[in-house]
Parts: structure tokens; C-alpha cells; sequence
């Protein structure tokens, strides 16, 4: 008995462990960080940018920001970018790229609009990246942050016409940067210096990825990184680093020396990175800087020091990244311009090694059947087939401890009142039956970190986004659009609007169609397991589907239908495994309901 009851406790405290657990890094954990964030942006008002490597931008922002991206715009003269992917344009003062949306992608399913990843100068949360050369010696200056540039060949940006930009300092310097992008999302920046003094000159390369302020939405996920990445090291000893925005705000200045390698700053499905030669030896920061009364955050890389003689030039190469988090496109690149570890710009997590492969599985079967929901449901399947010995051992096990249940019942009466004893009988009887008491524990323990993988695949790859299933189903990665609270849409009602309780229907109480055959599954595959010996126990397991309903509500719809579709197969298997055992089942009992008596 004492063997049993180990077994429901361990069952019980895993549950346990697992509904808290999932409730407090789901719900109220990113509540509080996105109360947190909300806060920190609506006390960042006078956010004014600050160029890197130590130079101080003379471009103000001003006290108040504009809201026309037209009125922002217009403070300079731009080259139009157009590369088929990316749409915007380059500005010329600053020679900043600052101005950027993602034509494949929508910002919702409802709005035509592109995603937009950079913002200019003006705006709130400006976002933008920009390069150029130290020196601080240097007669006449290098260009800054507010240098006009002068456009010399080129009209529009695109993959096959790059653009030359010029500048003379007037004291024997002259640049000449010529930039250029791909048919994807990374930027070749050449910049080239010619030293037509009579005295030589000693300067750096830097680039710079700079954001003013936190974006409202980060931090709304606990689940997602969002905020400084890179990879840092020499070859064969690269390391990837990330600090979440509200720990960056807490250290000001983390600094790496590094042979190559890239960082940047990066969203949930973004990413605007930094990518020095591969050969050379840099030094990489992230930095916050208080900038009148604001932050900026930034990410740099400051290239190695090279003079330059009377006569002579010298040639610098970088590039950016600045584009969607897709796995095949971030390790084309990690192949093409040998990035270390690039494809770690997805937060795969510390379960990586599930994560990858889970994404792996799906990626392909997607590619075969055309649906990612289909594929999720393939996925199931997989996992089942990789578990199918082990469970079915341990399902064979509980059919045998249900029916032993009359004899378990039969020694607590004929033992009441010595515990001991009733231990030793019912260990008896599961060697003489050789049955395992805590083999039901081992599928649940596995599941675990299966579960966690494939919610933090659905969670941070951008390739489940927006994508359809079931028809009611408009994006696998949000929460089942349909809610019990307006009859799944037959009136014509938002619950999360619903004053005073619209955000516990929109959160914990949101219950779609999903959700309840989740929590139906989950009553139907508890029901077929062993009661707990326990009345106490006993009674939380029957409240636990109920729990686990609300619980899961909020999560992506793509888990969802793997949790019940995995529910439903385990029923199967579990019924199947019940028959062969003769073990009373509650399918064959609510069936037998419907059957008519036969005549006598």
C-alpha cells in the first residue's frame, strides 16, 4: 500500500510542480514584465540618439516626437530601398539605414501593413543601424552621425544597382562608402578612405545598431528572448550571449573582444545584427546610454586600428543583417559568410536539443503534407512511436492495478487496523502479479520536456506564424480564437472587452474549442487510469482536467491540438491495452449505457 500511495504522491507533486509551474512562467510572470515594460516605455518621452564609439550625435530629438513617419522622413534626403524583401530607404544624412519594412510578413492577419523593423529619427523608438570611423585626432574629423553624404552613383537600392555616397572632410580626407543588399535581408557596407594629405592618420571602423527605448510589447512572453544577442569568441570556442531588455537596462556597458562573430538587438521573430569580418579581430559592446532623460540601447563593434599614410587608402567591409528569424535563411548565411552559431538568433532554449529536432521533424513533414497542423499531428504521432514500448509497458502495468483493485480493497478491510501489514500483502501482491506500481510515472516525467520543447518551438519560429488549421484556426502560434463566453462566435460579442473581467476572459477564463477537448481528453485519459488509494488524492485527480482546461486555454492553438490529439492517441492505446488485460474501462461502461437489455 505504502508502494502505491509513493506512486499517486509522486504522480500528484509532478502535476502539481507542472500546473504551477506553467501558470507562473505563462500568466503571471509576464503580466508583471509586461506591466514592468509598459511603465518603462511611458517614462521614456525624451529618448534622443547618441552615436556610438564614443562620438555624440548633434541630431535632437526634441521633447516631443512626431507621429507621421512622412513628417520624420522628410528631414533629409533619402535613396529608396527595394530588394524585394525589404522595402524603405536609406537616409542621407548619417548615411543611416533607418527606415525599413519586411514585405513578406504582416503585422497582424487583419492589417495589410509590412512589418516594420526600423524606425527613423523623430519617431518613438527610433530604430535604426549605422557605420563609419573613428578619429578622434583626425584633422578636418571623420564623418558623423550628421554628415551629408552626397549620393554620386545609383538612384534606388536594390539587389543588382548598389549605391556610392561620398564625402570630403576638406582637409585632405576623402570617404567613399558603397552600399549594397541582397535579394534576402543583409547589407554590405564598403566604405573606403583616401588620404590625399600630407600627413598620415590613424582611424577605426564601427557599426552600430541602435534602438531609443524599449519596444512597448517586449517582455510580454517569458518564454521569448528579446533584446541583446551576439556570438563571441575565436574559432572553435564561440559562445552566444543574450540579455533580456530588462537586464540590459541593469548593466550598462557588457563588453567582448572577439575574431568576428555578430551581435545585435533582436524581437521575437527579428533580427538586426552586426556581422564583422569573420578574420578580424573586434571588440563588440552592448551599451545603454542616458540620453536626454531617455535610454538608448545599443549594440557595437569597433574594428581593429590601421594608419593610413600620405597617398594611401584603406578598405573596410561590414554587413547587416536586418530580417526575419527563419532557420533556413539564418543558416544559409551561417554557411555563405561563415557566422558562428547564426542560427542561435532563434532562442531554441536549454531543451535545444529537442527543440531542433522537434522543429526539424516539423519543417519536413510541412514540406511533404503542406499543412503545419497536419504536421503537429504527425509530430504526435512520432513521439508516440518513440514512447510506444515504455508506455506500453506502463499501461499494461495500470491495467493490471485496476484489476487488482478488488483484492487491494479486500486487504485494506482485512488489515484496517495494521498499516504494516497491509504493506506487506499488497507488495506481495504486486510480485506474485509482477507489476511495477511507479511505471505510470515514467510517460508523464518524459512528456515534461517534449511538451516544453514543442511550446517553445510554436512559441519562437516564425514558421508556425499566421499559419492556418481547422478553419477557425487563423495562426497556430496565438490562442484558439474561439471562447465559450460568446457561444464560439454566434454572438456578435469580444469578451476580452468586457469591462472589469475582460482580461481574465481574454487569459486564464479565455475557453476555446480547443481547450475543452483538451480538458475532455484529459478527464477520459485520467479516468482510465488506476484511482488513487487516496480519497483526498483521489478527489484532486478528478479536479485536475478541470484545472489543466483553464490553464492551457491561453496557450498557442498548435499546442493545444498536439496535447489533445496526444490525449486521444493514448486513450487509444490505453483502451487497447485495457481489452487485452480485461480491465474495466469507463469507454465499455459509458457504451454498455446505450446498449438495449437483450430479451430474457
Amino acid at each position: 500500500m505504502k508502494n502505491e500511495n509513493s506512486r499517486n504522491t509522486i504522480i500528484f507533486i509532478v502535476c502539481s510542480v507542472l500546473i504551477l509551474g506553467i501558470y507562473w512562467l505563462t500568466v503571471l510572470r509576464p503580466q508583471a514584465e509586461r506591466r514592468a515594460v509598459i511603465q518603462q516605455a511611458q517614462a521614456e518621452q525624451k529618448t534622443q540618439t547618441d552615436i556610438n564609439a564614443g562620438q555624440t550625435s548633434q541630431s535632437p530629438v526634441g521633447s516631443t516626437y512626431v507621429a507621421d513617419r512622412g513628417q520624420a522622413l522628410a528631414t533629409a534626403a533619402r535613396v529608396p530601398i527595394q530588394s524585394g524583401t525589404l522595402k524603405g530607404s536609406l537616409s542621407l544624412q548619417g548615411a543611416r539605414i533607418d527606415d525599413l519594412f519586411l514585405t513578406d510578413y504582416k503585422e497582424t492577419q487583419d492589417k495589410p501593413e509590412p512589418v516594420e523593423l526600423f524606425r527613423p529619427q523623430g519617431m518613438q523608438n527610433a530604430y535604426f543601424a549605422q557605420f563609419g570611423w573613428t578619429g578622434p585626432n583626425v584633422a578636418g574629423g571623420v564623418p558623423g552621425p550628421n554628415t551629408v553624404w552626397r549620393l554620386t552613383n545609383g538612384a534606388t537600392l536594390t539587389p543588382t544597382t548598389p549605391v556610392t555616397l561620398t564625402w570630403d572632410n576638406e582637409q585632405g580626407l576623402r570617404f567613399t562608402r558603397v552600399v549594397s543588399v541582397d535579394d534576402k535581408y543583409v547589407f554590405s557596407i564598403q566604405d573606403t578612405v583616401q588620404n590625399l594629405g600630407t600627413q598620415a592618420i590613424t582611424i577605426a571602423p564601427y557599426g552600430s545598431v541602435q534602438r531609443q527605448g524599449v519596444p512597448p510589447a517586449a517582455g510580454s512572453s517569458h518564454i521569448v528572448h528579446e533584446g541583446a544577442i551576439g556570438t563571441f569568441g575565436k574559432p572553435g570556442a564561440y559562445r552566444t550571449e543574450q540579455k533580456k531588455y530588462k537586464d540590459w537596462l541593469k548593466e550598462p556597458r557588457i563588453a567582448n573582444a572577439s575574431t568576428g562573430g555578430w551581435l545585435g538587438i533582436t524581437d521575437k521573430y527579428w533580427l538586426a545584427a552586426l556581422l564583422p569580418q569573420q578574420d578580424e579581430a573586434v571588440e563588440t559592446e552592448f551599451r545603454v546610454r542616458d540620453v536626454n532623460g531617455g535610454q538608448q540601447l545599443e549594440a557595437n563593434v569597433l574594428g581593429a586600428t590601421r594608419t593610413i599614410q600620405p597617398g594611401a587608402t584603406a578598405t573596410e567591409t561590414q554587413r547587416l543583417f536586418a530580417g526575419v528569424k527563419r532557420a533556413e535563411v539564418l543558416k544559409t548565411y551561417e554557411d555563405s559568410l561563415h557566422l558562428p552559431r547564426f542560427v542561435y538568433a532563434i532562442d531554441w532554449g536549454m531543451f535545444w536539443f529537442l527543440t531542433r529536432p522537434i522543429f526539424w521533424i516539423l519543417e519536413n513533414v510541412y514540406a511533404v503534407v503542406g499543412s503545419f497542423g497536419i504536421a503537429i499531428l504527425a509530430l504526435t504521432v512520432i513521439v508516440k512511436l518513440v514512447m510506444f514500448p515504455l508506455a506500453n509497458n506502463a499501461y499494461a502495468s495500470m491495467s493490471k492495478m485496476r484489476n487488482l483493485q478488488p483484492k487491494m480493497e479486500e486487504i485494506k478491510k482485512r488489515f484496517k487496523d495494521d498499516p504494516q501489514k497491509q504493506q506487506q500483502e499488497t507488495m506481495a501482491l504486486y510480485k506474485n502479479e509482477k507489476i511495477n506500481p511507479v511505471a505510470g510515472c515514467l510517460p508523464l516525467l518524459l512528456q515534461i520536456p517534449v511538451f516544453y520543447a514543442l511550446y517553445k518551438v510554436l512559441t519562437v519560429t516564425i514558421e508556425m506564424r499566421h499559419q492556418p488549421f481547422l478553419g477557425f484556426i487563423h495562426d497556430l502560434s496565438a490562442r484558439d480564437p474561439s471562447s465559450i463566453w460568446n457561444l464560439f462566435g454566434l454572438i456578435p460579442w469580444d469578451p476580452a472587452a468586457a469591462p472589469l473581467i475582460g482580461g481574465l476572459l481574454a487569459g486564464p477564463l479565455h475557453l476555446g474549442l480547443l481547450a475543452i477537448a483538451y480538458g475532455l481528453t484529459m478527464w477520459l485519459q485520467t479516468a482510465m487510469n488506476p484511482p488513487a488509494a487516496d480519497p483526498v488524492q483521489r478527489q484532486i485527480f478528478q479536479f485536475m482536467p478541470l484545472i489543466f482546461t483553464f490553464i492551457m486555454a491561453p496557450f498557442a492553438a498548435g499546442l493545444l491540438v498536439y496535447w489533445a490529439w496526444s490525449n486521444i492517441l493514448t486513450i487509444l492505446q490505453q483502451y487497447v491495452i485495457m481489452h487485452r488485460y480485461k480491465a474495466e474501462n469507463p469507454i465499455d461502461s459509458f457504451i454498455a449505457r446505450f446498449k438495449k437489455p437483450k430479451p430474457a
